[in-house]
């Protein structure tokens, strides 16, 4: 008996490896991106690279691991769920409203450290913000926020002031 569950185990875990999720991988930089609008100075534009772009854009780069199911489909979720909630490739598509309001959700994520994840970080500790790094993500997101804001009309304080 357990010798035909530890098979039907082996035959299931070798058939689920043929069931990959789509790869969020893109060749070109969208002309939607946040870069192609507003302003993202060299040392944020690495910020966002190194610690956001994984699961904030229409790009990810794929650990060896990813390979390996079902743990490809959590990173899948994962990306999904974070483009869900903020996609800096396809920023220029959202309203003002909500752009300044993704701005000030930047501000405090990282002010209270919930950004990048402690989940991202076990595996990529190169995506860990250092006290300067953090300040000057937070800076420019507000900064960012404060810009959409005067261009829309829309109150300031909004963006994480």
């Amino acid at each position: 008996m357990l010798r035909k569950t530890i098979f039907i185990v082996l035959i299931v875990f070798v058939i689920i490896q043929f069931i990959r999720p789509a790869r969020n991988v893109s060749t070109e930089t969208s002309p939607s991106d946040i870069a192609q609008v507003y302003n993202v100075p060299g040392d944020v534009n690495e910020i966002l690279k190194r610690a956001c772009n994984d699961c904030h854009s229409n790009n990810t780069s794929y650990p060896w691991y990813s390979n390996i199911q079902p743990v490809g489909w959590w990173l899948q979720h994962h990306v999904n769920d974070g483009k869900g909630e903020l996609n800096f490739s396809e920023f220029a598509t959202y309203t003002p409203k909500r752009q300044h309001h993704k701005m000030k959700e930047t501000v405090e994520t990282v002010q209270e450290k919930e950004m990048p994840l402690g989940s991202y970080l076990w595996t990529h500790n190169e995506a860990v913000l250092s006290d300067v790094e953090r300040k000057t993500l937070i800076d420019w997101a507000k900064n960012l926020g404060d810009e959409i804001a005067t261009k829309n009309n829309l109150p300031k304080e909004e963006a994480g002031r």
